[in-house]
C-alpha cells in the first residue's frame, strides 16, 4: 500500500495496522489479498459489479462497516412499528429525532476517545454540568445572554475533559482509572452546584423558563420549507465533497469509485431525505399546527460536519488514527501523543458539554439526580453499535451518529411499549453485546489478512 493509500485509509477511519510485512517479503498476491479485505471497495473497483464482489468479500472477512447498524436500525423500527402502531407516526418520529439529540452528541463525545483506544467514563457528568451551566445562566438568570451561557458551559466541559487528559499523559496513568475519578468527583460537583445555587426546586431541579432559546432548543420546529431547502443544500454540500476528494485522488494518481457508486449513494441520500422531511412536514398536533423538521436535525447534521472534517481533514485527525491503531509506531513517526490525547480530551469535553445542554432543552429541566453513570454506558454503546472499535484506530464519527439513533430507539420503543427501564436496559445490552461480537469477528477477519 503507498503513503498516500495509507492516508486515505487514515482518513476515511479504516485501521491499516493489520498489513505488516513480517520477514520474507509478500508476494505480490498475497499483497493485493490483504489490500482488498481493508481497502474500501470504491476504491478498488471499476464497475459497480465489481464493486457489489469486493464489498462482499470485505463482510465475509468480518470488515461489515456499517451495515449492521443499518440492518439494526430497520430490524427495530420494524419491531416496535409491530408491536405499536403508532411507532412509526409523524408525531413519534419527531419525538424520536428530539430524543435522539443529546444520545447522539454524547456518542460523539466519546467517539473522540475511543479512536485512541482510551475511554471516558465522566462524560456523562461532565454533560450534566455543561447543561446545568447553560440552564442557570441562560434560563434561570436571563441578564446572561444565551452566546454567553452556552459558550461558558462549553468551555467549562473542555477544560474538565483537557484536564483530565493532561493527567493521563503527565502522570501515565490509564485513561480508566483518571476518568472513574472524574466520575466520582464530576458527581459530587454537581451535588455541591445544585447546593450553592439558587431558583432550585423541589427536589434539586432547576427547570428551564419557557420561551427562552433553551426551551426552543428541542422543542421548536423549521418551517417545512426551510426543511425542503436544508435538504437539498446538504445533498449539494455531500456532492460536492465527494467530487472534491475525486479530484483529489485523481491529482495524486490514485484510483476513484466508479460514477455509478457515486451516484446510488446521493439518490439513497435523496430518498431518504425526502422521506423524512415530508413525513415531518405533515401536521402531527391533535389540536393546531405543528409541522417541520425539529431544530435537533441541523445540529446534528452540523456537528457531524465540523467533526467529520476534524477526524479526515486535519493533520490532527490523522494523527488520532494513527496514534489509536499502532501508538509506538507514531510516537516513532514523530507524532506527540500527549497533544493528540489532550486535544482529543478537549473535543469530548465539548461535545459533552452540548449534549448536556440538548439533554436539559429536551426535559425542560435539569437535576442534580442525573444518571451519569448510565448515560456514558450508553455513549460507548452508541460508538461501538456504530462500528468505533474499542482497542483504537477504526470506525468514522458517522458511525457514532448511527449507533446512538439505535440506542434512542430501543429508548424511545421500549418507552412505548411501557417495558420500563428493566426493558430498556437488556435490549441495549443484547444489542451491544451483538456490536461487541461483531467487532470481534471484524478483527479476527482482518488479522487472518495479515502479511506474514
Amino acid at each position: 500500500m503507498t503513503s498516500s493509500d495509507h492516508d486515505e485509509a487514515i482518513a476515511d477511519g479504516r485501521d491499516t495496522s493489520s498489513v505488516a510485512v513480517v520477514g520474507a517479503e509478500p508476494t505480490e498476491s498475497a499483497e493485493a489479498s490483504a489490500i482488498a479485505a481493508i481497502a474500501a471497495p470504491e476504491l478498488l473497483a471499476n464497475s459497480v459489479s465489481e464493486y457489489a464482489r469486493l464489498w462482499a468479500r470485505r463482510v465475509r472477512s468480518g470488515d461489515s462497516g456499517a451495515l449492521p447498524v443499518v440492518i439494526g436500525i430497520i430490524v427495530l423500527g420494524a419491531y416496535f412499528q409491530l408491536r405499536e402502531h403508532s411507532f412509526l407516526s409523524a408525531s413519534n418520529i419527531a419525538n424520536l429525532i428530539t430524543q435522539s439529540g443529546w444520545i447522539i452528541t454524547i456518542a460523539m463525545a466519546q467517539a473522540f476517545i475511543l479512536l485512541l483506544g482510551e475511554i471516558d467514563l465522566s462524560v456523562g457528568f461532565n454533560a450534566a454540568i455543561g447543561g446545568t451551566i447553560a440552564v442557570w445562566m441562560e434560563a434561570i438568570n436571563h441578564p446572561y445572554p444565551v452566546w454567553v451561557a452556552v459558550l461558558t458551559a462549553l468551555v467549562v466541559t473542555a477544560a474538565i475533559s483537557a484536564i483530565e487528559g493532561l493527567v493521563i499523559v503527565w502522570l501515565r496513568i490509564p485513561s480508566f482509572i483518571v476518568t472513574l475519578a472524574g466520575l466520582l468527583g464530576l458527581n459530587g460537583v454537581l451535588l455541591w452546584l445544585y447546593e450553592r445555587t439558587g431558583n432550585v426546586g423541589l427536589g434539586g431541579v432547576m427547570r428551564i423558563n419557557p420561551g427562552t432559546f433553551l426551551d426552543k432548543l428541542t422543542s421548536a420546529n423549521l418551517s417545512p420549507t426551510v426543511g425542503w431547502i436544508l435538504l437539498a443544500a446538504s445533498i449539494v454540500v455531500a456532492a460536492a465533497m465527494m467530487v472534491a476528494k475525486e479530484r483529489r485522488r485523481r491529482a495524486h494518481n490514485l484510483t476513484t469509485p466508479p460514477l455509478g457508486i457515486t451516484v446510488l449513494k446521493l439518490v439513497l441520500m435523496t430518498v431518504i431525505g425526502a422521506a423524512l422531511v415530508l413525513v415531518l412536514s405533515a401536521n402531527r398536533a391533535v389540536f393546531g399546527t405543528l409541522r417541520g423538521v425539529p431544530w435537533v436535525v441541523p445540529i446534528v447534521l452540523g456537528l457531524l460536519g465540523v467533526s467529520s472534517v476534524i477526524l479526515s481533514r486535519t493533520r490532527f485527525g490523522r494523527y488520532e488514527y494513527a496514534v489509536g491503531g499502532n501508538a509506538e509506531a507514531a510516537r516513532r513517526a514523530g507524532i506527540s501523543l500527549s497533544r493528540i490525547r489532550v486535544t482529543a480530551f478537549a473535543l469530548c469535553g465539548v461535545f459533552a458539554g452540548i449534549s448536556g445542554i440538548l439533554y436539559a432543552s429536551e426535559l425542560g429541566s435539569m437535576s442534580n439526580n442525573y444518571p451519569g453513570g448510565q448515560y456514558v454506558l450508553y455513549s460507548v454503546a452508541g460508538c461501538v453499535i456504530g462500528g468505533i472499535s474499542l482497542f483504537g484506530g477504526r470506525g468514522r464519527m458517522l458511525g457514532a451518529v448511527l449507533g446512538g439513533f439505535v440506542v434512542a430507539v430501543i429508548y424511545n420503543g421500549v418507552s412505548i411499549l411501557g417495558l420500563g427501564d428493566a426493558g430498556q436496559y437488556i435490549w441495549t445490552a443484547a444489542v451491544l453485546l451483538v456490536a461487541v461480537t461483531l467487532d470481534a469477528l471484524a478483527r479476527r477477519g482482518t488479522n487472518s489478512a495479515t502479511i506474514h
